[in-house]
């Protein structure tokens, strides 16, 4: 009789137990979620706000583009470009080539297929290949130029450092920093748990994408309006990345790493 007492009670202890833990998980997950998961009006909001800068966005655009067919510069682009070009500090100079050059062939090549094999090194196979779309914005970017072929600043405006042959209309480089390195931006913000490791890569990413532009235009290479639409066509192209990433990732290698110590739903 004791003993079926004893076993009767410890049977309800370990019920009570495991219905404790239970309770601590499910508050565990729910206090996860209160800071995962935005709240539905704010979630509403932001998606609405979204939805009218692509709208805006993409009217300024296609705006620009038309004009820059006709117009092979404007007012703002010669003023713009001759106020940069005033500032002749060695380190700004060296730092301006250097950007620059990191957007030529094969620079520009290796870095990306090194980025990519680091994605599929980490096992962030949808990733490497959702990479692989964000570059071909650079191939729709050089399909505008072919059908706007806006020439590019002359020598007898400004100083040009290397004449290319190729159209202005929009800056590849430019294109490139915003929907590529904004790509990669966007997965080290989203897959990497807060650090300074992490930090540190977000400043960098930052710099190179906003300083792209401005070392184009430094090396008269393209006109701040080439630049300006490139930024706009690129953050589009990064909007529309960012998109098939969150699509295909709920459809395909569902079971890939995330950042340590983030809830799975955060990092999709």
């Amino acid at each position: 009789m004791l003993a079926r007492s004893m076993e009767a009670f410890s049977g309800r202890s370990e019920g009570a137990m495991a219905e404790s833990t239970a309770h601590q998980h499910t508050e565990l997950h729910r206090k996860l979620d209160d800071k995962v998961i935005v709240a539905r009006p704010t979630r509403h909001y932001r998606a609405a706000v979204f939805q009218v800068y692509v709208l805006i966005a993409v009217a300024a655009f296609v705006v620009l583009a038309v004009v820059a067919h006709f117009v092979p510069y404007f007012d703002i682009d010669l003023r713009i470009t001759r106020a940069i070009q005033s500032y002749h500090g060695a380190i700004f100079d060296r730092l301006m080539h250097g950007l620059s050059w990191l957007g030529f062939v094969p620079q520009v090549d290796i870095l990306g297929a090194l980025a990519i094999l680091i994605l599929l090194i980490a096992g962030l196979r949808w990733a490497a290949v959702t990479a692989l779309f964000a570059m071909c914005g650079l191939a729709f970017g050089a399909l505008i130029k072919v059908i706007v072929l806006r020439p590019r600043p002359s020598a007898n405006l400004v100083h040009v450092f290397q004449q290319l042959p190729s159209a202005g209309f929009p800056s590849g480089h430019t294109l490139m920093a915003a929907a590529i390195y904004g790509y990669f931006a966007f997965l080290v913000y989203t897959l990497l748990k807060p650090s300074l490791g992490r930090t540190l890569l977000l400043v960098a990413l930052g710099l190179l994408i906003g300083l792209m532009g401005p070392s184009r235009i430094y090396l008269g290479q393209h006109w701040f309006s080439d630049v300006a639409g490139a930024y706009v066509l690129g953050s589009l192209w990064l909007a529309l990345t960012i998109r098939v990433y969150r699509w295909g990732k709920t459809r395909f290698f569902k079971h890939q790493p995330v950042a340590a110590g983030s809830p799975g739903p955060a990092a999709s």
